[in-house]
């Protein structure tokens, strides 16, 4: 994969720090040792949260109160949100999943303001949220509805590979229906829109997997390629997009197939990333794109039994942030070109 240019100015990143039974808040204070050099890191949560998976003679921490009026500086902050009830390591409560969609609204209105030139997601747990009242599929579809999008589109980045997909989190038996000529042509617009803003490639190649095995085989183990992908790829050629496809997926992460490839475009959420995170699980990264805001995130979930235990690798956190350092210089260098 080509590599995207950088930039060099400060930047402020927001960090929520997810389920606060879960072990967010522990990779979270991983950053205080951790964060990049040149950047502020503002950490968005429970100030009782940090420290817990620290040795007990290390647990007080100075972390200093963030001021969105004082002059930025790097090094970590804290944006303090309080839990409903106390939490511990490893225990759900519904109680408290209000207070997670609550960190990401304050991350969310931090970046309307200009405050935050990007937001990095801890994980979150989606049971417990769905328990407490609250219908929620994932921090995707979430952000999206709370930035006014009506179709984010989910990118994974690790081990070589940016993996995007046409649909995310959809039962298997959806999925067919819900790739129609209009969705795929918008998802494939804004990974080539989103590649060329952010990640600095100009002419982005895209590779995109057919639906069904062997993409279809001409028709014999289905017609969504013939029907739907094939004419909406044929399209979009002709619109000036640089689409490579569709390609059956298992002969699809090949060393030749991926050669001058920049993304690919699988149709659903286990087919192109079970690849990728065999890759790099642990240190792939999760990036929204076509929201109004940069937003990356962890390729993991909460691993409820490791909170407070210090055995948590902080890898994909540490690399979701340095990408959305590097992501919102790139969007910050198309602002600055219009």
């Amino acid at each position: 994969m080509r590599r995207s240019r950088r930039a060099t100015a400060l930047r402020t990143v927001a960090v929520t720090t997810g389920e606060p039974a879960g072990i967010g808040p522990d990779l979270c204070t991983e950053l205080l040792d951790t964060a990049p050099q040149g950047c502020r890191v503002v950490l968005i949560g429970d100030r009782s949260l940090f420290g817990r998976a620290r040795p007990r003679s290390a647990r007080k921490l100075a972390v200093p109160d963030f001021n969105a009026m004082s002059r930025p500086r790097a090094g970590v902050e804290l944006l303090h949100v309080p839990l409903a009830e106390p939490a511990r390591p490893g225990i759900l409560a519904t109680a408290n999943a209000r207070y997670v969609l609550a960190t990401l609204d304050v991350a969310i209105g931090g970046c309307a303001a200009g405050a935050f030139h990007a937001i990095v997601t801890a994980p979150v747990q989606k049971s417990i949220i769905n328990e407490a009242g609250v219908p929620f599929t994932g921090h995707t579809e979430y952000l999206a509805r709370r930035t006014g999008v009506r179709l984010p589109v989910m990118l994974l980045v690790g081990g070589g590979l940016r993996v995007a997909l046409a649909t995310t989190h959809l039962p298997l038996r959806k999925v067919s229906a819900a790739i129609t000529p209009a969705r795929l042509e918008a998802v494939l617009r804004i990974v080539a829109g989103d590649l060329q803003t952010m990640f600095g490639l100009r002419r982005p190649r895209i590779l995109v997997l057919g639906l069904n095995p062997h993409a279809g085989e001409g028709g014999h183990l289905g017609r969504e390629e013939i029907e739907v992908i094939e004419p909406t790829l044929a399209a979009l050629r002709a619109d000036g997009l640089d689409l490579v496809g569709p390609v059956p997926a298992d002969t699809a992460f090949v060393p030749h197939r991926l050669k001058g490839i920049d993304a690919v475009v699988a149709m659903y959420h286990d087919q192109g990333l079970p690849v990728l995170k065999h890759a790099s699980f642990g240190h792939a990264v999760n990036v929204t794109l076509g929201l109004p805001i940069v937003r990356t995130s962890v390729d993991h979930g909460t691993a409820l039994e490791l909170a407070g235990t210090r055995k948590a690798d902080p890898g994909s956190l540490q690399a979701a942030l340095a990408l959305a350092l590097e992501l919102s210089r790139g969007a910050q260098r198309q602002a600055s070109h219009w």
